[in-house]
């Protein structure tokens, strides 16, 4: 079915149950004389040693070359504790988390060489560790553990102000949302995951008629909008923390698509929704609304606005893909 394999790992964790951690117990990070902080079970190994770097580096590559892997999540889930190292000295002991990131640094700049076909994706209890050090070796980052499509519109939103789109990991998740208990439609869910690297984390044997349906038709519909959304200009319309409502776009890089997104977050009563005006088109360029069968010029968008539908509910969306006109003769 054309489905890859992929692995999540956890690499720089040890669990003190476990044959390396007995082999190697001066491994992890800690400090001489005091008690050894787990968290989630584990204990963080000190990479600021290089046999610890050289063993990761060997341990991973192990793996990959021996399963079909295409893509890798690399995780690290767990503050730093007792942050010393046992091969540092007493007055250079604070220099032990930067030099656990120039080890960790090393060890993915020969793990991605060893594997450039492997799609690497970072992440750090959930957007931990979003930032262009890591970025440089993996190319997208999980923006956050908070799943939940109404929180996720700030978290986005405002990630969105420094990385590309294309960086962001957004899936849909299921409801009620783990974390907030929240049920929202799964249209809505699948508007604000397409504002960045789309995906899906649900048990899809849980799913209903309706809801599959409606996951064929996102995943159709973001494979061909995918490269306007990773690789166009995102624009912000709306921002959600001024507003009820979010709305953002993405012009595509020659121009001719535009994908429009809107959510309203809560319903209000007697209010009239206002036009959405766009923004960075062409004023004298016709743009056909795809699937409505209505064509409107640039200026027209930009000055006046398009229509939002009036939307029932809370967490309702809508979205528009608009592609630049070109009349027959």
């Amino acid at each position: 079915m054309g489905l890859q394999f992929g692995l999540w790992l956890e690499p720089e964790m040890v669990s003190p149950n476990s044959e390396l951690y007995k082999n190697h117990p001066d491994w992890c990070i800690h400090l001489p004389g005091r008690n050894k902080s787990t968290a989630r079970n584990q204990l963080i190994l000190d990479l600021s040693r290089k046999e610890v770097c050289d063993y990761i580096i060997k341990s991973v590559s192990d793996v990959l070359e021996n399963a079909s892997i295409s893509y890798v999540k690399w995780d690290m889930n767990r503050n730093m504790t007792e942050a010393g190292s046992l091969v540092l000295s007493p007055k250079r002991q604070r220099e032990t988390a930067h030099r656990y990131m120039l080890g960790l640094y090393r060890i993915l700049e020969e793990i991605t060489k060893r594997f450039p076909k492997v799609l690497f994706e970072s992440c750090s209890g959930g957007g931990g560790r979003f930032d262009p050090g890591m970025l440089y070796y993996m190319p997208q980052t999980w923006t956050s553990d908070d799943t939940d499509a109404i929180e996720r519109l700030k978290i986005q939103f405002g990630t969105s102000l420094v990385y590309p789109s294309a960086s962001m990991g957004c899936h849909v998740s299921a409801v009620p949302n783990h974390q907030v208990g929240r049920i929202t439609p799964i249209e809505t869910r699948g508007v604000v995951a397409m504002a960045g690297n789309f995906g899906y984390e649900l048990d899809i044997t849980q799913l209903n008629e309706n809801e599959k349906d409606e996951i064929k038709y996102q995943i159709k519909l973001y494979k061909q909008i995918r490269e306007t959304i990773q690789f166009g200009d995102t624009f912000r319309l709306l921002s959600p923390f001024e507003s009820n409502e979010v709305a953002w776009m993405n012009i595509s890089k020659d121009k001719c698509e535009i994908v429009v997104s809107y959510v309203k977050q809560y319903a209000e009563p007697n209010k009239w929704n206002k036009p959405l005006k766009l923004i960075g088109l062409e004023d004298d360029a016709k743009y056909n609304i795809v699937d409505e069968d209505i064509v409107l010029g640039g200026d027209e968008l930009m000055n006046i606005g398009l229509m939002i539908p009036k939307l029932k509910g809370d967490y309702a969306s809508k979205q528009w893909v608009l592609r630049k006109y070109t009349p027959i003769r």
